[in-house]
C-alpha cells in the first residue's frame, strides 16, 4: 500500500510539471498576440491541455499494453515531451530577455522574439531525435596491471541502456547485434537496461541475441529497469537467447575474474561491498565488474577490481538535463577514468529512455581493447 501510495504521489508530482510548462507555453505564446476569449487563444490552450497529459496516460498504458495503438501513441508523446524541455527553456528565455530590455528601457517584439526561440527549440529538438538514431562505435585501450597473457590483444564490446518497449523494440536490438558481430569482439557485455520496464513480450525482443556471439562468452548484468518489479522474466528471457546472466557472481575466463552485480544489489554501498565479499575478488588477478551503474567506484576498488563497466547515465541524453548527470556522477558521468588502482568506463548507452532525443550525448556502442 505504501509503495503504491508514493508511486500515486509521484506521478501527481510529475503531471503537475508538466501541467505547469505548459501553462507556461500557453502563456508565453499568447503573450500580446491575440485578445483573451479569441478563437486562436482557445484552440492553443485545448492543444496544450491535451498534450500536458499526453505522456502521463501514454506511459500508464505502456505498462499494461502492447498493441500498435499504445506504441504509436507513447512514440508520439515521448517525443512531444523532449520538445516541451527545450520549448521550456525556449519560454523561460523569452521572459528573462523581456524583462532585462524592460528594465533597460528597450523596445522589444515578444512575439516575435518567440517565434525566434521556440523554432530555435524545434529545430533543437528534431537534431536530438535524428542524433539518437545514429549509434556510433566508440573505441578505447584499457591497460590492466596483471592482466592475462591470453587477454592481451583482445577486444571487448559493451552495450548498455537499450530500452527495448514501445519506442525501439527487437528491430533496433537486431541491428546493434549486426554491428557488434561487425567488430568481431572476443567477449561482449551488456551492462543492464536492456528493457525499458514497459509491457513487452520479453523472449520474442530478446530473440536477435541468440545471434550475439563471442569466444570468450557474452554476460549480461540487470538494470534498474530490469527490476522495477518481478525482472525474473526479462533475466529468463535473456538467459534463452544464450547469454550468459551473472547475479551475483564470478566467472574465469583465461586466467581473467569477469563479475556481475545486478542494480538491485549494487545501489547502496554497502550492499555492493558485501556482495563483492562474497565473490572473494582476487586482488593479484585482473578482474572486470559488470554493473549497471557507476555508483559506488570507491567501493568496488576497495574490493580489489581492476575495471568497472557501466552504463545508466545516458549522459543526460540532451541539454540540459547533460549538464545535471554531469553534476551527479562528476568524473564517472561518461568514459575512462581512474579511482585509485581501479579504472571504470560508463557508457552513454545505446537507447534513450523516456523521450528518444540525444543532444550533448551520442548512443554508441563501446569497443574496449586490453593492453
Amino acid at each position: 500500500m505504501q509503495l503504491r501510495r508514493g508511486l500515486i504521489a509521484f506521478i501527481a508530482i510529475i503531471q503537475s510539471v508538466l501541467f505547469l510548462t505548459h501553462l507556461l507555453l500557453y502563456e508565453t505564446w499568447t503573450f500580446s498576440s491575440s485578445p483573451s476569449g479569441s478563437p486562436e487563444r482557445l484552440s492553443v490552450k485545448l492543444a496544450l491541455s491535451l498534450l500536458s497529459v499526453s505522456f502521463v496516460g501514454a506511459s500508464l498504458l505502456a505498462f499494461r499494453f502492447t498493441n500498435s495503438a499504445v506504441r504509436a501513441f507513447y512514440k508520439v508523446a515521448a517525443v512531444w515531451t523532449g520538445l516541451v524541455s527545450f520549448l521550456f527553456f525556449a519560454a523561460l528565455s523569452a521572459w528573462i530577455i523581456f524583462g532585462v530590455a524592460t528594465v533597460a528601457g528597450l523596445s522589444v517584439d515578444f512575439h516575435k522574439m518567440v517565434e525566434w526561440l521556440f523554432g530555435a527549440a524545434v529545430v533543437a529538438g528534431l537534431c536530438g531525435l535524428s542524433n539518437a538514431s545514429w549509434t556510433r562505435i566508440t573505441r578505447t585501450t584499457v591497460r590492466l596491471a596483471n592482466l592475462p597473457p591470453a587477454w592481451r590483444g583482445r577486444r571487448a564490446a559493451l552495450i548498455s541502456d537499450l530500452h527495448l518497449g514501445h519506442v525501439r523494440n527487437g528491430n533496433f536490438l537486431r541491428r546493434l547485434v549486426a554491428k557488434v558481430l561487425r567488430e568481431k569482439p572476443d567477449a561482449i557485455f551488456i551492462a543492464g537496461d536492456l528493457y525499458d520496464g514497459t509491457a513487452i513480450d520479453a523472449k520474442r525482443a530478446a530473440q536477435p541475441l541468440s545471434d550475439l556471439k563471442a569466444p570468450q562468452g557474452v554476460y549480461f548484468v540487470a538494470g534498474n529497469h530490469e527490476q522495477f518489479g518481478d525482472g525474473s522474466k526479462y533475466l529468463h528471457a535473456v538467459a534463452a537467447a544464450g547469454v550468459r546472466v551473472l547475479s551475483n557472481e564470478k566467472v574465469e575466463v583465461d586466467g581473467l575474474q569477469i563479475i556481475g552485480v545486478p542494480y538491485n544489489h549494487a545501489t547502496r554501498e554497502e550492499h555492493l561491498a558485501s556482495a563483492l565479499r562474497g565473490l572473494r575478488v582476487d586482488r593479484d588477478r585482473a578482474s572486470i565488474l559488470l554493473t549497471h551503474a557507476p555508483d559506488h567506484p570507491a567501493t568496488a576498488e576497495a574490493a580489489g577490481v581492476s575495471l568497472q563497466l557501466s552504463g545508466h547515465t545516458h549522459l543526460g541524453q540532451f541539454i540540459p538535463w547533460s549538464w545535471m548527470a554531469r553534476r551527479m556522477y562528476r568524473d564517472f558521468v561518461y568514459g575512462l577514468k581512474r579511482i585509485g588502482k581501479m579504472q571504470i568506463f560508463t557508457s552513454s548507452g545505446a537507447g534513450t529512455w523516456g523521450p528518444p532525443l540525444r543532444l550533448g550525448s551520442n548512443p554508441e556502442i563501446v569497443m574496449l581493447q586490453f593492453d
